[in-house]
């Protein structure tokens, strides 16, 4: 592990500038957080954070672009060279009443701001004047042992902030490290406290749990601590949930709910996590045994989880596009295995909606994390490539003014007329206008 990965860009050169400036006016500052624990791992890091014993309007005086996004907790927001840098005060919090944030807060030192962070690791400053590390809270040693570790009593610093709970997993999981044990207890001891954070907040920390590369050692850890019965017990109810072997050969929904997750890509998006996070919920409320074929059945799993999907993205306040999204994949996914059996038309129709994509690839992860037969999958990516010389919804041969013109009067009659035309045309039935009219002209007959 080194620094030099954090002295070799753009962003260094100003943060560093930024520091510099804050020293020639008397003030101590740092790169301070996370900056410092990627760069020691060799990662560059995103953004860079300073910690300085300047006050607020002290450093807003001292530079000309600034933005007090915190100032009542002393954080100052400088724009400089077309990027972002938070400058906070050294300080220490005083008690933590709503598990969120203090009450109040002290302007400190740099000994006392470390000591009320969240996490071993993110606790380090870094000098950019002599390129040493500042570590009151032993998080290089932490980082090199590959712990996340709570700085001081766990128990303290979760009930600051429950979203630690949270980010503790996400740490452990993004960067492959183990969560120290009294760390660990503390979090499966205060799980139920994370309802008092906002849904937003939720949100957001689970996301980013779920779309990192790792996502399923973190779906484990948030499965294994306690936090996935208490923020989706949706999915928690999924662990027990039978289904019949010869569709399903992997175990219950949980099983195969986990196995899909490990089968997403590495860069898979916010929607096609939750698409596959929630597609099968609505099979504990929907399971039955028919006696009549001796096997457990699902019937109609696929509107019930979409009602489902509806409620819980909306309980964690997801953007309503995304919402709809992910409905209409959980919804569809037990359409494709009848594309074989489709009409051209509408079969075309099937796959020329906006987020066919997102379905499919959902379709093909269902399969691959069950029976494995992909055979109407490889039947879907032949017939786009098939279909890939023309649209797939080719413009229309006539409009409403044509049949207008032989006589129609508006209204319904003349959409269905339309559609009936265009199932036509994708059929293959006719293939220019002059045919189209002519079909018309039955048709109305």
């Amino acid at each position: 592990m080194g620094l030099a990965v954090l002295q070799d860009s753009k962003l260094y050169e100003v943060a560093a500038s930024i520091v510099r400036k804050l020293r020639e006016h008397g003030h101590v500052a740092y790169f301070a957080g996370g900056c410092v624990r990627d760069a020691l791992q060799g990662t560059p890091p995103k953004d860079i954070d300073i910690a300085t014993s300047a006050k607020p309007d002290e450093v807003q005086s001292l530079f000309a672009r600034t933005v007090p996004v915190g100032i009542q907790f002393g954080v100052v927001l400088i724009l400089a060279a077309e990027m972002e840098f938070e400058v906070a005060t050294f300080r220490s919090d005083g008690v933590y009443l709503d598990g969120r944030r203090p009450s109040g807060i002290q302007f400190s030192t740099p000994e006392r701001d470390a000591v009320r962070r969240d996490f071993t690791i993110n606790g380090m400053f870094y000098d950019p004047a002599n390129g040493s590390v500042i570590d009151y809270v032993n998080g290089r040693e932490d980082l090199s042992r590959k712990l996340v570790r709570a700085i001081g009593q766990p128990s303290e610093r979760f009930a600051e902030d429950r979203l630690r709970m949270l980010r503790a997993i996400r740490f452990a999981s993004t960067l492959e490290f183990e969560i120290e044990a009294a760390t660990w207890s503390a979090i499966k001891g205060q799980v139920r406290e994370i309802s008092i954070v906002s849904p937003e907040r939720i949100r957001d920390e689970l996301l980013k749990i779920l779309v990192d590369p790792h996502r399923l050692r973190g779906f484990d850890l948030l499965d294994q601590s306690g936090l996935l019965a208490v923020i989706l017990p949706e999915i928690e109810a999924l662990k027990g949930c039978e289904q019949p072997a010869q569709f399903h050969p992997e175990g219950d929904v949980f099983v195969h709910t986990r196995l899909m997750l490990g089968l997403l890509a590495p860069n898979a998006n916010a929607a096609q996590v939750m698409a596959v996070l929630l597609h099968d919920i609505g099979k504990p409320a929907t399971r039955s045994f028919d006696e009549a074929d001796q096997r457990i059945r699902f019937n109609g799993h696929d509107k019930v989880g979409a009602e489902m999907t509806e409620a819980v993205m909306a309980r964690l306040r997801f953007p309503r596009q995304e919402i709809d999204l992910v409905i209409e994949a959980v919804r569809n996914h037990m359409i494709f295995k009848d594309v074989r059996r489709m009409r051209p038309a509408k079969l075309r129709r099937f796959m020329a909606r906006p987020h066919f994509g997102i379905e499919l690839e959902l379709h093909r992860l269902d399969c691959a994390g069950s029976h494995r037969d992909l055979d109407n999958y490889q039947f879907l990516v032949n017939k786009a490539a098939e279909f890939s010389q023309e649209p797939l919804i080719p413009a229309p041969l006539v409009r409403g003014g044509d049949l207008i013109s032989m006589g129609l009067k508006p209204g319904p009659r003349i959409g269905e007329l339309l559609e009936a035309v265009q199932t036509a045309q994708l059929e293959g039935e006719i293939k220019t206008r002059a045919e189209a009219i002519e079909w018309l002209k039955k048709a109305i007959k």
